[in-house]
């Protein structure tokens, strides 16, 4: 899940300063189908990590992840890979980047426990977050639509969780407190704004990767020869997703693209299914409708806001 493409992360993209990012005449067509095979794929990097992590720790797993993201970083950044890394506020570039690897982690360590869709609905909350968190810390104004919003998400993922009703494994608060940092993150990208959005990815992806290889040692497990094949998915699905949402990014507005990263919602239930025969139940259903409504009410909300702004 790492730099997962969540609406509420397109927007903040949509305000990076690299050249333009935004494109009038972009073909927004081909933006749309390009990052939904991006979330189509990001999913599948989902259900490899979920694969793995039946038998190896979640550090190792999400150490493979990081590094088949820094290849594919490496290979599109070419000869600019060291001047981007040059930021103008190293050290919050720093935190966003540990924020966005603490998501990865309590993400990839929850589906060891629960349902890939469960964890990916829980994780979409990230959106409205975000926009509570603006008006929190950022002073951005915030109506009683928004508030709303933000209210219907919530109660859509205490839908999904059930505390205290012993329906639920506790691990479900992973994906929420992963959703909590990943908002962290995405404030702190709203800060380091004026860098390049190819900044922000290599500081994300090389702190990502130095980390989890600093802390995977102690966690390793002996690779298995009959699971070469998914620690080179894990890498692949990585790689290609990367590539795609940059590619994605150059082609079209990030507002006309962002309802379009809930489709991961939907993929994550047809490979539960597939995969582990496993369907979500009405209330993750309901919980799950409630928590894509309002992230795409309050993106709409947000577009609206920034037409008239």
């Amino acid at each position: 899940m790492a730099l997962r493409p969540l609406p509420g992360a397109f927007a903040l993209f949509g305000r990076e300063r690299d050249g333009s990012r935004r494109h009038p005449g972009g073909d927004q067509t081909r933006g749309i189908l390009i990052l939904c095979s991006a979330i189509f794929l990001f999913t599948l990097m989902d259900a490899t990590a979920k694969y793995l992590g039946q038998y190896y720790s979640a550090p190792q797993v999400v150490w493979a992840r990081f590094m088949g993201n820094l290849a594919v970083v490496l290979l599109v950044y070419r000869a600019r890979f060291f001047p981007l890394l040059r930021a103008r506020r190293p050290m919050f570039q720093f935190w966003r980047a540990m924020t966005q690897l603490a998501s990865v982690s309590l993400f990839f360590t929850s589906l060891q426990y629960i349902g890939i869709a469960e964890a990916t609905a829980i994780m979409d909350l990230n959106p409205v977050l975000i926009t509570l968190g603006g008006a929190l810390f950022l002073g951005e104004r915030i109506g009683w639509r928004r508030i709303a919003g933000i209210v219907a998400a919530m109660i859509g993922a205490l839908i999904i969780i059930r505390p205290g009703l012993g329906v639920f494994h506790p691990a479900a608060l992973l994906p929420l407190i992963g959703a909590f940092t990943f908002a962290a993150g995405a404030l702190l990208t709203r800060m380091v704004r004026h860098d390049a959005l190819g900044t922000s990815l290599i500081w994300s992806v090389v702190v990502g990767a130095i980390a989890s290889s600093a802390a995977v040692p102690f966690f390793w497990d002996a690779i298995q020869t009959e699971h070469l094949w998914a620690y080179g998915l894990i890498g692949l699905f990585g790689a290609a997703s990367q590539a795609l949402l940059i590619r994605a990014f150059s082609l079209a507005e990030a507002g006309a693209i962002a309802p379009f990263g809930y489709t991961g919602v939907i993929w994550a239930g047809v490979w539960g299914w597939l995969f582990w025969g496993v369907l979500p139940d009405l209330w993750t259903i309901f919980g799950a409708v409630l928590i894509v409504g309002a992230g795409i009410y309050i993106w709409s909300r947000e577009k609206k806001l920034a037409e008239h702004g």
